[in-house]
C-alpha cells in the first residue's frame, strides 16, 4: 500500500523518521550518515531514504517548505505507515540577539496565526507543545555529546518572515509571555498531527538568519553546513 504523495511499501519506513525540508538535505544525510540506504520514495521529488546508523533503521524524508506541504507527509507517516517518531530537522530566522547563525533551537511550544488545526480537525489551536519525552532524549544527547542547544518557544509562519512587510506588527499578536526564540515555518502542523493521532514529534533547527544580523546563509551552507543538528537528531533516535 502507498499513498498519493509516498510510494513507500509498509514495511519500508522506520518507526523514527528524521525530516528536513530539503530533498536533497535528505539525500546528503543518507549518503554521508547511513548505512545500506536504499530510497523508498521519489514522488515530486520528496525523497525518502531508509537505512541503518549505528545499527538502528532509521529513514530519513523530506517534508517540503511550509504546514500545508510537512502536515501531507506527516500524516501519512503516522496513519498508514506506523511512524511512531519524527523528529524535525530545519532551518529558521532568529529572533534572539545572542543566537548567531548555525546555533542550534530545540522548540518546546509553537504559536501560529494559521487556521491549520480548525481546517483539519475543527479545533480553534494556535498554541502546540513539541512531545516531552523526545525533547528529554535530545536534551540528554546534546548533553552527552556536547551540543549547545538553545532551548525556547517559536513561532511558526504562514510565510517566510523575512517577507514580511512588518515583522513587528506580527511578534505584537503573539500572546504576552510567549517570548519566542525563533521563526520557521512547519513545526506547527507537525506537532498537532502528532498530537491529534497520539504520536510524538520534535524540531530541532538551525539558525540561518536573524533579526538581529545581516548574514545569510548560502543554499549551499544550508544544506550541508548543518551537520551538528543532523548528529544530534541521529544519535537522538538511538533512544527511540
Amino acid at each position: 500500500m502507498s499513498t498519493p504523495h509516498n510510494e513507500a511499501k509498509i514495511g519500508e519506513i522506520a518507526k523514527t523518521v528524521i525530516m528536513p525540508g530539503d530533498p536533497l538535505r535528505a539525500k546528503y544525510i543518507a549518503e554521508n550518515f547511513l548505512n545500506d540506504y536504499k530510497l523508498v520514495n521519489s514522488v515530486r521529488g520528496m525523497y525518502a531514504y531508509t537505512g541503518t546508523y549505528k545499527g538502528k533503521e532509521i529513514t530519513v524524508m523530506a517534508h517540503g517548505m511550509g504546514m500545508p506541504s510537512i502536515g501531507i507527509y506527516s500524516y501519512e507517516l503516522y496513519k498508514v505507515y506506523g511512524v511512531e517518531n519524527i523528529i524535525r530537522i530545519g532551518s529558521c530566522g532568529a529572533y534572539l540577539p545572542e543566537l548567531k547563525l548555525f546555533d542550534i533551537v530545540l522548540s518546546e511550544k509553537v504559536f501560529s496565526e494559521s487556521n491549520f488545526a480548525l481546517t483539519l480537525n475543527n479545533e480553534d489551536c494556535h498554541i502546540v507543545e513539541a512531545d516531552y519525552t523526545l525533547n528529554n532524549i535530545i536534551k540528554e544527547t546534546a548533553n552527552e555529546t556536547n551540543i549547545n542547544i538553545h532551548i525556547g518557544n517559536t513561532v511558526c509562519t504562514d510565510c517566510f518572515d523575512v517577507y514580511m512587510t512588518d515583522v513587528n506588527q506580527f511578534l505584537a499578536r503573539v500572546p504576552e509571555g510567549f517570548n519566542p526564540a525563533s521563526a520557521e515555518m512547519e513545526a506547527f502542523a507537525l506537532f498537532y498531527v502528532a498530537k491529534m493521532l497520539n504520536k510524538k514529534a520534535s524540531c530541532l533547527m538551525s539558525v540561518v538568519d536573524s533579526k538581529y544580523i545581516k548574514d545569510i546563509a548560502t543554499p549551499e551552507e544550508r544544506q550541508t553546513g548543518l551537520n551538528n543538528m543532523i548528529k544530534l537528531a541521529l544519535d537522538s533516535s538511538l533512544k527511540m
